[in-house]
């Protein structure tokens, strides 16, 4: 087989980035070592900045998110009973769109399908071959036979734990890492959600946040220990433990529904630096991880295709390289941003085992700060609503 890129993951990074190159007439193959059913259930973030949405508008895959995406002005912090309002459509002047990650990988695989791509999925043993040559070798098993995928570049989207970033020689690259002291018990609950926006909460029993999925479907987290079981939360035990977290002097609290799904995610941010090596460009969660508090997992991953998205098709269709050998600078400036922002949004609202009085002391009057200095709300909604990109594209609006 023959492509000019060969991309590694069909998670949201791989499969926008097959998108991408598409659009600008440059052929790829997508490889996915799961099954289409398993991508396209597999559950993650639901919050997309303003520069993601208008990508998937401007790019023919916004039909859906626009139909049944939910639009959000602003986000609720609370803390010490009360909630506050942050408006980051007056603020900014953009929003967010609730609109669940797997809904975003059902678009593209369709529009994938739909323009006579390939994707194939259920490839075993995947391995990157010459990449620091002029004619990288992608080999995989599918249905049990052996099969090579010769390309000009390779692009790294399988995750965390795929197998392209440790095919990078030792030595090369360089990993920033922290490990949180809690994690997230999450749940999908049938049941209409109580308002219409996110509401992250600071609660002397640790970290609880309110949104949706659907105008049937709430999404609820919680703090809680990193070596907690899931075996250990009942239903009951669940929903007794948000209520109270969530519990405001107003009155107001999420509406109790069925639980339908409920996990134990833990919590880090990690970076790896470079992005690129010879032939082969990581993307998404393949070179960075985000704490979820500052939604900006999907997003990240999304910018990082639009620019090597660009720097390809600079490449093939003028020979220049500039961009490509840019690559790396050019994301990493947003994603350290990124980074930053999500630890402080953490920082603010979780409890830290090590935490003494003056420490939590200092997170209120923090959280009072930013709910009452416009200056300081502008800060947070700017970056919630994402940063812009540094590079201007062909897909820019």
């Amino acid at each position: 087989m023959q492509t000019q890129v060969a991309i590694i993951g069909a998670g949201p990074a791989g499969l926008m980035l097959a998108h991408l190159l598409h659009l600008a007439g440059i052929e790829s193959v997508v490889l996915e070592a799961r099954s289409r059913e398993y991508v396209e259930s597999r559950v993650r973030a639901g919050v997309l900045e303003q520069g993601t949405v208008n990508l998937l508008n401007t790019t023919g895959l916004g039909e859906r998110m626009r139909r049944v995406g939910l639009l959000h002005h602003g986000i609720e912090l609370a803390f010490a009973g009360k909630r506050h309002r942050i408006d980051m459509q007056a603020l900014t002047g953009d929003a967010v769109t609730v609109y669940a990650q797997h809904e975003v990988v059902k678009d593209l695989i369709q529009a994938r399908t739909l323009s006579g791509g390939e994707i194939i999925f259920d490839a075993a043993n995947v391995g990157i071959h010459g990449i620091d040559g002029n004619s990288p070798v992608v080999r995989f098993e599918k249905d049990g036979s052996l099969q090579e995928l010769h390309c000009t570049y390779i692009a790294g989207c399988d995750g965390f734990h795929g197998i392209c970033r440790p095919s990078v020689p030792k030595g090369v690259l360089t990993t920033y890492e922290r490990i949180y002291p809690f994690a997230w018990l999450g749940i999908l609950a049938d049941a209409a959600p109580s308002q219409d926006e996110l509401v992250y909460m600071n609660h002397d029993r640790g970290f609880a946040l309110f949104s949706m999925r659907s105008p049937k479907v709430t999404r609820l987290y919680l703090q809680c220990d990193p070596d907690d079981d899931i075996k250990n939360w009942s239903d009951d035990r669940i929903w007794d433990e948000l209520l109270l977290r969530f519990r405001c002097k107003d009155g107001w609290l999420p509406n109790v529904g069925k639980i339908t799904q409920k996990s134990i995610t833990p919590m880090r941010s990690f970076v790896t630096e470079p992005m690129q090596y010879g032939r082969l460009f990581l993307a998404g969660d393949a070179v960075h991880i985000v704490p979820p508090t500052g939604a900006k997992g999907m997003n990240l991953a999304v910018a990082d295709v639009r620019v090597l998205a660009q720097a390809l098709a600079e490449n093939f269709e003028t020979g220049s390289k500039t961009l490509l050998d840019r690559y790396s600078e050019i994301c990493l400036r947003r994603i350290w941003k990124a980074q930053r922002f999500s630890w402080w949004m953490t920082s603010i609202l979780h409890k830290f085992p090590e935490a003494n009085p003056f420490d939590q002391r200092r997170q209120m009057a923090e959280l009072d700060y930013v709910t009452s200095s416009q200056v300081a709300s502008q800060s947070l909604a700017e970056n919630y609503v994402g940063l812009p990109m540094d590079v201007p594209d062909r897909w820019s609006n």
